[in-house]
């Protein structure tokens, strides 16, 4: 008999990357955007009788003691928090733990003290070496690819193992690695400048294998699928007659840089294979920053002639842009902002300039002493950076940078940007993926965040909509969604602090304990707020006893409403909740969705099985605090 192998994707902390208002109040049972591709693609490399599960933690939660040999923790930057936490938790009760990802591989240092195994690099050829010596009883503590790995070697995916219903896209990768020499990516690092690719044989299997599964939306997930353009012709040229043999079944996305714009063939051969979208790293509009960071791909055309190129053939565009380059400062913002407008851009991730280890811009400032040491460095899309701007105050910058997205998520400019956009969108590719009903229902979703934001929000989407251009409505109304979504996120985590936050907190915490006064008095409930100086402040509820529905709704409208005016994060012990309650938890829970990324939840592994779709929104504690450090 074979191991038992669990692998686990960590929950993402909340980012602009989530979608979470889309993902939980617009699209029909989804709860997150991409699954694990790598934990997919490791299952198919075990030897083919060994048990092997994944769980991923952004769809539901973990399981707290399970049946398994091996737990494999995956991770990039943005999950080392959470990662750090599993395989801590998994290794103190007795499991052999492996650590993996993008981030292990760069940094498999970090790692050696929290992992018995670490695997750095491309998993096909040294997984397998893994499982070869685990099965010997010999495993090492590190496992490091120093070659080149061939795709022809890599198989496909598990893609059985996913539960693809709960996720918008479906994920494949026809190449590794970019020609380009962007001094702030770390994808030459870790995959080379010498794009590899696989056959257009094995995509074929993958898209079958998708297609069995009953996936419709697929996205390529290559850091530039052109970096081998010949190469990407001739896949495009096979995936256009794969669609016309399946009756277009898929509509697929992916990411590429913005050179494909000068060549009319590759424009036609994305259209005709029926990509609906590709996400270019645009970073600057500025010829000078762009060759001063190596990015000189985008410096050959005025890159919005090149954006409406790609329009007009009836493809989207979603689009990284960066601030903080050298050349950079306050007025910068604005020009980006003039820019993103102009281009139609409505997903237009905007980040400030980060040092990724390993790469170019780490070592230059931390050469020339701007590196900020300890600081987070996973998520660019959040108002911190780990650079000392050349030519801004770090505190203006930050500032700055909020306000740029208070702006650029407003109503006005979402609806300047639909506008902007189908005024050289030609005949759109996309025309939706969901049925008449389901579609029905998203608008009158869509409708309903609409009018929340009263009249003004009413006449700006009316105003964008293009009514008489019925093809373009359904581009129209993702964009909608997807600003909203971004809009959402801006509200909840782009706040400034208030000079009053200590006061509010106190009456609202002084609101909470008189609404539920008779159950503290029986010792059905505790509560503690612990507010520390220059801390988030914690809230603590533990329910130990019988509580009937009015508790429950007086509590959720007490913790959402201080949840909602204050950053306080909220762990919820419901370890000992009578299932009978169940109903009424997740009353407690529906209403504090929306800040679900600031709530911890404690729970018995019979209550977490129970309402594990509830759950999966949250952030289970593996220990109370008291117990492990999983709150941090």
């Amino acid at each position: 008999m074979g191991a038992r192998l669990l692998l686990i994707n960590p929950k993402f902390a909340e980012s602009f990357w989530s979608f979470k208002w889309a993902v939980d109040e617009i699209l029909p049972g989804k709860r997150a955007i991409n699954p694990p591709l790598g934990l997919a693609t490791l299952a198919a490399l075990c030897p083919p009788h060994w048990q092997v599960e994944i769980v991923d933690e952004n769809i539901e939660p973990v399981p707290l003691a399970p049946q398994a040999d091996i737990i494999g923790v995956c991770g990039m930057q943005a999950q080392f928090t959470r990662q750090r936490e599993l395989l801590e938790f998994y290794r103190s009760s007795g499991y052999f733990v492996v650590a993996g990802g993008s981030y292990a591989s760069l940094c498999p240092e970090k790692f050696s003290a929290l992992a018995d195994s670490v695997v750095a690099g491309e998993a096909e050829y040294i997984w397998p070496e893994f499982c070869r010596d685990f099965e010997h009883a010999r495993p090492r503590a590190l496992y490091r690819e120093t070659g080149t790995v061939a795709l022809a070697d890599s198989p496909a995916p598990r893609f059985d193992l996913l539960k693809l219903e709960y996720y918008t896209t479906a994920t494949l990768q026809f190449s590794r690695g970019c020609p380009f020499r962007c001094e702030f990516c770390d994808i030459i690092v870790m995959f080379g400048r010498k794009p590899r690719m696989k056959s257009n044989e094995q995509i074929g299997r993958e898209l079958d294998l998708l297609r069995a599964r009953g996936a419709c939306n697929v996205f390529f997930v290559d850091d530039n699928l052109i970096g081998n353009k010949a190469a990407a012709k001739d896949l495009l040229r096979f995936l256009r007659d794969y669609q016309q043999r399946h009756g277009y079944r898929f509509n697929f996305g992916t990411e590429a840089s913005i050179n494909m714009a000068q060549d009319k063939e590759l424009l036609e051969l994305f259209r005709e294979a029926n990509f609906i979208w590709v996400f270019i790293g645009i970073e600057s509009p500025d010829e000078a920053t762009l060759r001063a960071t190596r990015k000189t791909q985008n410096i050959h055309e005025d890159p919005l002639t090149a954006l409406r190129r790609i329009y007009a053939h009836g493809i989207d565009v979603l689009a990284g842009f960066i601030v903080g380059f050298d050349g950079d400062t306050l007025a910068t913002f604005q020009r980006q902002y003039r820019f993103i407008v102009a281009s139609g851009i409505q997903v237009a991730m905007v980040g400030l300039l980060t040092a990724l280890p390993r790469t170019p811009l780490y070592e230059r400032v931390k050469h020339e002493g701007r590196l900020i040491e300890g600081a987070e460095h996973g998520d660019n899309t959040k108002p911190r950076t780990n650079i000392v701007p050349r030519h801004m105050a770090y505190d203006e910058m930050v500032a700055a940078y909020m306000a740029f997205y208070r702006k650029l998520t407003g109503d006005r400019a979402i609806a300047q940007r639909v506008r902007n956009k189908l005024r050289y969108l030609g005949e759109p590719i996309y025309h939706g993926e969901y049925p008449w009903r389901e579609r029905v229902g998203i608008i009158a979703k869509l409708l309903k965040g609409v009018l929340k934001g009263g009249l003004p929000r009413l006449f700006h989407f009316a105003r964008s909509m293009p009514w008489l251009t019925p093809a373009k409505l359904p581009l129209a109304t993702v964009d909608w969604i997807a600003g909203l979504a971004m809009r959402d996120y801006v509200e909840r985590y782009f706040v400034t602090a208030r000079a009053d936050a200590t006061a509010t907190l106190g009456r609202l915490y002084g609101a909470l304990q008189r609404a539920i006064r008779t159950y503290l008095r029986r010792g059905a409930v505790t509560i503690e707020l612990d507010v520390i100086k220059d801390a988030v402040p914690s809230l603590s509820i533990c329910l130990k006893g019988q509580l009937d529905r009015a508790f429950f709704v007086r509590t959720a409208r007490r913790v959402g409403r201080l949840l909602a005016r204050t950053p306080t994060r909220l762990v919820l012990d419901a370890e000992h909740l009578p299932l009978q309650q169940l109903k009424h938890l997740q009353l407690l829970l529906k209403r504090l969705a929306r800040h679900s990324d600031r709530v911890f939840i404690a729970a018995s592994s019979e209550l977490k099985d129970r309402i594990a779709g509830d759950l999966a929104r949250f952030n289970l504690l593996l220990a109370m605090p008291h117990e492990t450090s999983s709150v941090r």
